[in-house]
């Protein structure tokens, strides 16, 4: 089996039909909570710092699109990146997220080029090697798993940012509470 072929062409076919589909966020659909008490991005001091709670709330508050796209590129992307091909120091607690639409659509588009190009220099032996502690308790899987994982919350929340633009155009940006 080729992971790398089969991973990265999930991960690209995806990414070609989505991404494209970002294009023209404003920052009023970045920040739009379209029901109360949702997670998003705040300015702190003179940055910006993602809502987060851990253990997280159950349920989970409601998450806008700046939310959203702060965990694609950050978390999934950048930290990974930076833990497995980088210097190691992304931290999710000491983050400045991008404060405005064009900027998190650029951080966006660098994290999963900083992500893939990794991935993709990885040969056959390297895909079957364990991630290491960086990954916490799952140490002992591949990086064809954490690979799978990583697609896997891209299209997963990648749905949810489109659905919350669909609905933000429906809306007129009005909220449901």
């Amino acid at each position: 089996m080729d992971w790398r072929a089969e991973v990265l062409d999930q991960l690209d076919f995806y990414w070609t039909m989505w991404r494209p589909g970002l294009d023209g966020l404003t920052d009023e659909e970045y920040f739009w909570e379209p029901v109360a008490e949702c997670w998003s991005l705040r300015q702190v001091d003179d940055g910006w710092a993602m809502d987060f709670g851990y253990p997280e709330p159950v349920p989970p508050p409601f998450t806008t699109i700046a939310w959203r796209l702060g965990h694609i590129s950050g978390h999934v992307f950048a930290m990974r990146a930076s833990n497995h091909f980088g210097d190691a120091s992304y931290r999710m607690d000491d983050h400045d997220y991008p404060g405005t639409a064009a900027a998190a659509l650029s951080y966006l588009d660098e994290q999963k080029a900083l992500w893939r190009n990794g991935i993709g220099a990885l040969d056959a032996e390297g895909w079957e090697k364990p991630v290491g502690p960086a990954e916490g308790p799952f140490a002992d899987r591949s990086y064809v798993a954490l690979a799978l994982h990583l697609n896997r919350e891209l299209f997963h929340h990648g749905a949810e940012v489109s659905l919350l633009r669909d609905l933000y155009r429906a809306s007129a940006g009005r909220s449901f509470t």
